[in-house]
């Protein structure tokens, strides 16, 4: 009897997902076993058009009959073309090694509205508006229905031109936070769909809703308010289907009434002031008096494009408490009281308190206190990161915000009355739901602590778009600082569906000419071309996806998005060399501009926050050019597009024989004389062959002549140890990962950090703090270092041959002094794991493979006579000896292999 199981089966990366806006959406599922060498021979999806149907054969609306195939992932539905509002069961039967069948539970999913003539609801928003300077209150907003029967089924269709909470009889609908996200509101807006069956009830219901002013209307960027529009707008679709099969549909429309709520102001960068003596109670239940109530303006359709959301709702995901008791900032009467939450954070503040009705309590949030003990805001802005709260003076009192969130770790409140104690604050954690996959663990403790600091500053920044830092006056979704951290970030959590989603915002902000924004979704007055190191994440992102998940359908997706970039990039860059300093003029289209205007070209933010070391724009830019040229020649092989690939991959050739005549002497030295000079000619492959020693040795004396630190920005640090790795000086890259002097990656946490710094140098001894205007303490780009520590120290890696980990790659570099390290990811085909051990001479190495899975693994050994596998058995075969690596071939199962412990280059 087998002892396969399968298991976490998935639509569009999503659990029985509600609302899909995908007609042939991908299912996916995982094969769980004991032992070693268990597979997929072959598989078997059926679909139904509901339970009880899918019990037949064949299903209704889709049976693929039997596949022989390992493929478990990706599997895109090819049935009865599927209709708005559809609900689909599914399941799968799969064929192990000795051909026994495997049948899962059964899982579904639903379709949501697909097009324009599904929606019957209209915009509709109050009188309530502020200016580019001045607030308004948030609106309620009711609507009063009836029903009469049973109710068998009910769906919300819900989005906002701004934020939006919504309850049905003054129950919350769904749990999300900042509904439903930031997009191009100039080109479209994306919705949710919820099942609210059991908030309904036969006879009076209310559907109602706050409107929160968001990013449509509040500030976004450095800008004033209103980007967008004027006030916040909701469009609401609520259908339900009684026992009669009658369907009762309540729409957004001029019936719905509004007023004022006792949000006085919201805004997400400012804060939200609330006053409870405002408060109605039962204003969204029935029976409510609603005269006074004014009837809601109607607006006219924006003729933009409403979607279904592909990405994760932003949740509330934890709570911290004060890891002190609070104090005071002075021992004067009235003095602010100061609270540490022990871990910079993002999200608000729960309040709890007493007193008498009209007391406001100011809550201010900060990242980290002056030397005086009192919080330091001026890395703000202008952001005033601060909530009000008036009592209502009725006995204890809650008060969390909804429609703003903060970077924080110090609270401070002022006019609190009485004394408070630590119960007053809790640390309420939001970031968008992305499920925990990976954790790394060595002898190290600060490299501990640096792991537990790059989860953290993903969490913080990972709030419904990959931001740059959630606390300033900016929060925005800078491509660059994305793409250099993508593959750290899919190790640490689930992120498919989530840069699924950012792409779209990316091919957003696409000018007609094919540039590509430094920030995606992108605003009006900066430069539309994001420049080398940024712009590129346009495909650096996608390909990385497809390496770690197999996703090939955003590949073809965006192919056209792809071609428009290159061709882009091609056509401005005069011999090949990007930013070249003669670049004339060009005129770029600018996203949601009438018409075309004239700029230069942007030569890019260079290596930036490098210290020191001021590597050539244009050196970037062509390093870039050859990289992405790369990455477009293997983009179209996996689409199936032979002349494309060899095109690509010829224009990589010609844009690394431009790089080497202009950026290569003949005995090695790159232009510059920089660490990221020589970082990206090595790790992007544009050096000959017979140049790469020397250069390696250029980038060895830059380090040791700097004290054995590094001087790359956000562009060449992501490389760096990946490059001295590679080229045999791992000793030099265990040294700069282990560094405590600043710059450094564990500077910060030798001084407290708990997230990962914008800067190297955020605060020194000698200096205090950097310039604040612009100095984050969370702010994610430097935490790239993550993935070294999986990939080299741990030794996870991915064979680009083989992509969704169908095929690992075991290599862990042992060094730096560490005793052990273990790093496990969960991935889309199931648990990968790989832990290292020295102990009394003897190197201990343990590895998982997934079921269905195979693995290469390089064990540091002398010879292979050195190597013993512990439990034996079958499933590992020696292949060969390689540099200083006793190779095998692993099929799934865990392994744990010993050798004697080799002279190990990383040790100091």
């Amino acid at each position: 009897m087998t002892d396969v199981r399968i298991t976490n089966l998935r639509c569009e990366y999503f659990s029985n997902p509600l609302g899909l806006g995908e007609r042939r959406p991908r299912l996916s599922w995982m094969m769980e076993a004991g032992g070693r060498g268990q597979k997929q021979t072959a598989y078997r999806v059926r679909v139904a058009s509901s339970l009880s149907a899918l019990a037949g054969s064949p299903a209704d609306l889709w049976d693929s009959g039997r596949v022989a195939s390992n493929q478990t992932n990706q599997i895109g539905y090819q049935g009865q073309t599927l209709a708005a509002r559809q609900q689909a069961w599914w399941n799968v039967t799969v064929w192990d090694r000795e051909d026994q069948p495997v049948e899962s539970e059964p899982a579904w999913f639903e379709l949501g509205l697909l097009d324009r003539a599904d929606w019957q609801a209209q915009w509709i928003g109050s009188e309530l508006a502020g200016g580019p300077y001045a607030y308004a209150p948030a609106p309620f907003l009711r609507r009063a229905f009836g029903l009469e029967g049973t109710l068998t089924r009910a769906r919300l269709y819900i989005t906002a031109l701004g934020l939006y909470e919504a309850s049905i009889n003054g129950q919350p609908v769904g749990a999300d936070r900042l509904a439903p996200g930031w997009t191009d509101y100039s080109k479209r807006v994306n919705y949710r769909t919820y099942d609210v069956t059991d908030l309904l009830a036969p006879g009076e219901n209310v559907l109602g809703a706050l409107l929160g002013d968001g990013w449509y209307c509040g500030h976004v960027g450095w800008r004033e308010r209103q980007y967008y529009g004027d006030r916040p707008h909701l469009l609401a679709q609520l259908e339900v289907t009684l026992s009669s099969g009658k369907l009762v549909t309540i729409a957004s429309d001029g019936t719905w009434k509004w007023t004022p709520s006792p949000i006085r102001s919201a805004d997400l960068q400012m804060g939200e002031s609330y006053d409870a003596r405002c408060e109605l109670p039962g204003w969204n239940m029935p029976g409510f008096n609603e005269a006074g109530w004014h009837p809601v303006l109607t607006f006219g359709d924006p003729g933009i494009a409403i979607e279904a959301n592909r990405g994760p709702a932003v949740h509330t995901q934890e709570e911290l408490k004060p890891i002190v008791p609070p104090y005071p900032t002075s021992q004067n009467l009235g003095a602010p009281w100061i609270f540490d939450l022990g871990q910079n954070m993002v999200g608000h503040v729960r309040l709890t308190l007493s007193g008498p009705a009209g007391t406001t309590v100011r809550i201010r949030h900060a990242e980290v206190l002056n030397p005086d003990g009192t919080l330091y805001t001026t890395n703000l802005r202008e952001a005033r990161a601060t909530d009000y709260y008036t009592l209502k003076g009725a006995g204890v009192e809650v008060y969390e915000p909804r429609f703003t969130f903060h970077g924080f770790r110090y609270v401070e409140l002022k006019g609190f009355p009485g004394q408070p104690t630590a119960e007053a604050v809790t640390g309420v954690v939001i970031h968008s739901e992305l499920a925990p996959t990976g954790s790394f663990e060595c002898s190290d403790a600060l490299l501990n602590q640096l792991q537990h600091n790059i989860q953290w500053g993903q969490k913080g920044n990972f709030v419904d778009l990959p931001t740059d830092c959630p606390q300033r006056d900016e929060r925005l979704g800078w491509t660059g600082d994305a793409q250099v951290f993508i593959r750290t970030a899919i190790f640490n959590r689930d992120v498919a569906a989530f840069f699924t989603r950012w792409q779209q915002a990316m091919a957003d902000g696409q000018t007609v000419q094919g540039a590509i924004p430094s920030f995606a979704p992108t605003l009006k007055g900066v430069s539309q071309d994001g420049g080398p190191a940024w712009a590129d994440a346009v495909l650096v992102c996608p390909w990385t996806l497809h390496l770690a998940y197999g996703d090939t359908r955003l590949l073809a997706e965006y192919y056209p998005s792809f071609k428009r970039f290159i061709d882009f990039l091609v056509a401005t860059s005069p011999g090949l060399i990007r930013c070249h300093p003669d670049t004339l003029a060009v005129t770029q289209s600018v996203t949601g501009a009438d018409i075309d205007r004239t700029e230069k070209l942007f030569g890019g933010y260079g290596d930036w926050l490098s210290i020191n070391a001021d590597t050539p724009k244009d050196l970037i830019g062509t390093a870039f050019l050859a990289y992405s040229a790369r990455l477009m020649g293997r983009i179209a092989s996996v689409l199936g597009k032979p002349e494309d690939a060899k095109r690509y991959a010829g224009l990589f050739e010609d844009t690394r024989g431009a790089f080497q005549h202009r950026y290569v002497t003949a005995q090695g030295l790159v232009a510059g004389l920089t660490q990221t000079g020589y970082v990206l000619a090595l790790h992007f492959d544009l050096l000959p062959e017979a140049l790469r020693p020397a250069a390696v040795q250029e980038l060895v004396r830059d380090i040791r002549q700097r004290g054995m630190r590094l001087s790359t920005g956000f562009v060449g640090a992501p490389y760096l140890l990946h490059v001295l790795a590679r080229f045999g000086q791992l000793d030099v890259a265990y040294q700069l990962l282990l560094q405590k002097a600043w710059p450094s990656w564990l500077y910060s946490v030798t001084q407290g950090a708990t997230t990962i710094w914008e800067r190297w140098d955020g605060w020194t001894h000698d200096k205090g703090f950097q310039d604040p205007g612009m100095n984050s303490f969370n702010h994610y780009a430097y935490g790239s270092v993550g993935d070294w520590l999986y990939g080299v120290v741990a030794g996870i890696e991915i064979d680009p041959a083989h992509p969704g980990y169908e095929h690992i790659v075991f290599q862990p570099q042992p060094g730096g002094g560490l005793s052990y390290a273990r790093a496990e990811t969960e991935t889309i085909r199931g648990r990968v794991a790989s832990g290292w051990r020295l102990e009394d001479g003897i190197l201990t190495l343990n590895l998982t493979v997934p079921a269905n899975c195979t693995a290469t693994a390089f064990i540091p050994a002398a010879a292979p006579a050195a190597v013993s596998e512990l439990g034996g058995g079958t499933g590992a075969v020696f292949q060969r000896m390689e540099n200083g690596a006793a190779v095998y071939a692993l099929e799934s199962g865990t392994y744990t292999f010993q050798s004697p412990k080799p002279g190990l280059p990383g040790e100091r």
